[in-house]
């Protein structure tokens, strides 16, 4: 059958609604760079223009013609075995949106996907299609479904009313002051011009979505919300870091093994915990220095982009400063813990720290005779508040800016115990923070908790336990842990594990 023909019956089996997802996903705002044939040119004819036209015309021919380029463009491109380049990337994220709305073109060459992702030097659990869609676009998505068109419709009369930030726009003249967001499809053409507006405004990102919220804030409830739904449901789900579907994170464990019993059990443990949440994971054994820079030499390649999370694992002998590696060497904690976040695959993606080693040799000892022979060894701010507000700064926009960011925003180290002093571990089941806190998130998975409500309980815990040490004296002591965090979202652990589908992945 003839190409042509071909593509306009698959065009014409797709809803509108799908249509205008499509188009969403696959001009998805943050591709990774640098790769070969990305810049920074403005793409602000592809990714609004389409979608004012539709809205203004109430006819999805220009997202029709977007969505066949797209697949004239992949028909012809040909997979070369050297650097990774931006029809790569396009190819990956097309082929995942197609999967999620299940509207894959039957004539697609998934061949071209499998080479595609071979040079990305993906691993099988990588070649999951789930992996592929950005989590925030997935929750954008997920605020659209939850809005009427007449919330859509409110939330446009809204930015028109902000001069400042729209004044010689042309697609925003396109449209028009007064719009029909009834129409199938039009509602969600509608919202993700918004979304992507806002995104090339540098008014709003993954992290950052302030300007959006207030804009849905300003909606009215009885007319804005489907059944079910409220103006705080929606404001809420902006609020946390988007860790959408399939996997959760990529999870990398560090420990040293050497002199430090139990610590298998360590690692058991933690690859456990980190696959029940869904994470892909790395484990090295017996880090040294030289491992260290080749993981993050790793980290660096494009393929991490597609991550929604980072977590890292590093077990270790100690002291206030330093951890032990398994050479005998040592490294600063401060050095490790500031040149991870610093990388650009991860910025603006939720970063956890489990530092798990001693931090001096103090103990918080318990004297008395009822703990002789006692020890544990065993194997907004409210949007809606006006009055309130009335009262304080009047923050413009104008002194807003989210374009630079700190390397160690988004970044949250969680440690065993407190500066100076022991972190407790059993013989045979190595660190018992890293038992506790193994066993609370897995308790959890189902209820919706935050990471940080975890590691709050995870404190509780823990400072209960009695504990012991070895040698003559025989002291009883407790341990303590705590946390710093650079978060600006709430992270929540998955409600369910999400395991890989290898029905989904391309063929290898």
């Amino acid at each position: 059958m003839d190409e042509v023909i071909q593509v306009t019956q698959w065009l014409s089996s797709i809803t509108p609604r799908k249509k205008a997802k499509l188009f969403f996903f696959t001009t998805h705002a943050d591709a990774p760079s640098p790769m070969v044939g990305s810049n920074d040119v403005d793409t602000h004819e592809e990714t609004q223009l389409p979608l004012a036209t539709t809205v203004a015309l109430h006819n999805f021919k220009n997202i029709d013609e977007f969505l066949k380029k797209k697949v004239n463009t992949f028909s012809c491109y040909n997979v070369i075995e050297n650097e990774t380049t931006k029809t790569d990337y396009e190819y990956l994220r097309f082929y995942s949106a197609c999967k999620y709305l299940d509207v894959v073109p039957p004539f697609l060459d998934l061949e071209k996907i499998s080479a595609i992702q071979n040079k990305f030097e993906m691993t099988d659990e990588e070649r999951d299609y789930r992996l592929l869609l950005d989590s925030a676009d997935l929750v954008l998505e997920k605020v659209c479904d939850s809005l009427k068109p007449a919330g859509v419709s409110q939330m446009w009369t809204a930015l028109r009313k902000d001069r400042n930030l729209i004044r010689g726009v042309k697609t925003i003249d396109i449209i028009g002051f007064f719009v029909d967001p009834n129409p199938t499809g039009i509602k969600e053409c509608l919202f993700f011009f918004i979304v992507r507006f806002l995104q090339k405004a540098d008014k709003i990102n993954r992290v950052n979505t302030n300007r959006l919220e207030r804009l849905i804030a300003q909606c009215d409830e009885s007319s804005s919300c489907e059944e079910g739904k409220t103006i705080d449901f929606i404001i809420d789900s902006l609020r946390f870091y988007p860790t959408e579907l399939y996997p959760f994170g990529f999870c990398l464990i560090m420990c040293v093994i050497e002199g430090r019993d139990g610590a298998m059990q360590e690692i058991e443990k933690t690859m456990e915990i980190s696959r029940h949440l869904g994470m892909i994971t790395h484990t090295e054994k017996n880090p040294t220095k030289e491992t260290i820079e080749l993981v993050k030499k790793e980290l660096m390649k494009p393929k991490y982009q597609f991550y929604s999370s980072f977590t890292c694992w590093f077990m270790s002998h100690g002291d206030s400063n330093s951890m032990v590696l398994a050479d005998g060497e040592t490294i600063e904690r401060e050095w490790f813990l500031t040149s991870f976040p610093d990388i650009s695959t991860f910025q603006l993606k939720p970063k956890v720290f489990f530092m798990v080693s001693c931090r001096g040799a103090n103990k918080f000892s318990l004297k008395g005779d009822e703990f002789e022979g006692q020890s544990a060894t065993c194997d907004y701010y409210d949007i809606g508040s006006a009055l309130i507000r009335n009262r304080m700064l009047d923050i413009t926009d104008s002194v807003r800016d989210i374009s630079y960011v700190q390397p160690m925003m988004d970044t949250l180290v969680a440690y065993s115990t407190i500066l100076d002093h022991l972190s407790g571990r059993a013989n045979t089941h190595g660190s018992i923070y890293v038992d506790r806190a193994c066993v609370l998130m897995s308790e959890n998975i189902s209820r919706g908790r935050s990471l940080t409500e975890i590691l709050e309980h995870l404190s509780q815990d823990l400072h209960e336990i009695l504990r012991e040490t070895m040698d003559e004296d025989r002291i009883v002591y407790k341990q303590a842990c705590h946390y710093d965090s650079f978060f600006r979202k709430t992270l929540k652990l998955p409600y369910t594990r999400h395991p890989k589908e290898d029905v989904h992945s391309a063929p290898q």
